[in-house]
Parts: C-alpha cells; sequence; structure tokens
C-alpha cells in the first residue's frame, strides 16, 4: 500500500494504492477506509484486474462527489498500467468549494502522488 496526503484549499484529500488479489477485497478496503476517515464526505475509486479468464474488469465510483473522479482516477490506473489495483482517494471536505474542475484536479494529484510512491 502507497499513501499521500493532499490539502487543497483547506479539503483533505488521502489517497491509496492498493493490490488486489480479488475483486471483493475492494469492498474491505471502502470499509477500512470509511472507518479510517469518518470525517471524509466522499470515498472515491477505482480498480482494474484481470480476472481468471485474462479478461480486464475496471469499475468506479464518484461517491456522490461533483464531476467524474473515479474515472479520473481510472485513468491513471490505465495510464501506469496496473491491472490488479485499486486507488482510492477519501476526501474531509475544507469548507471552500472547489468546483468540478478543481475537483478533478486535486484527486488526480492526489492519485499521482500515490502513484508515484509505488
Amino acid at each position: 500500500m502507497c499513501s499521500v496526503k493532499l490539502v487543497e484549499n483547506r479539503s483533505r484529500f488521502f489517497a491509496h494504492i492498493y493490490h488486489l488479489d480479488s475483486i471483493g477485497d475492494t469492498d474491505e478496503i471502502l470499509k477500512k477506509h470509511r472507518k479510517r476517515y469518518k470525517k471524509a464526505n466522499h470515498h472515491c475509486w477505482a480498480m482494474r484486474f484481470t480476472d481468471v479468464e485474462g479478461k480486464m474488469v475496471e469499475y468506479t465510483k464518484d461517491d456522490g462527489e461533483v464531476g467524474h473522479p473515479g474515472k479520473t482516477l481510472l485513468e491513471l490506473l490505465k495510464k501506469k498500467e496496473l491491472s490488479s489495483h485499486v486507488i482510492m482517494v477519501s476526501r474531509i471536505f475544507g469548507g471552500i468549494k472547489l468546483g468540478v474542475g478543481g475537483v478533478t484536479r486535486a484527486f488526480r494529484a492526489a492519485g499521482e502522488g500515490a502513484l508515484n510512491e509505488l
């Protein structure tokens, strides 16, 4: 697991990269994030996994966040050609609205920071 904290206009973004042994691991990771970051308003994530037949399975979740941060995180996984990983970013709102573009940039920056730790 690799992790990074990013602060953008008082909002805190906690990005983590996990290696997956199965698709079901994502549910357990999400539960841990919800417990660890109780004040987080959103837990956005993207997952890529090669199944037993060799087919690439991809999922994203925006968790009610504006824009499409899950899609942005998936693009990062594709760029790094990761095939058994999930990237999860938990956001604790800091009181200043970032707008769609600002949210997308912040999620991308947090995700890239965690990926750079690999």
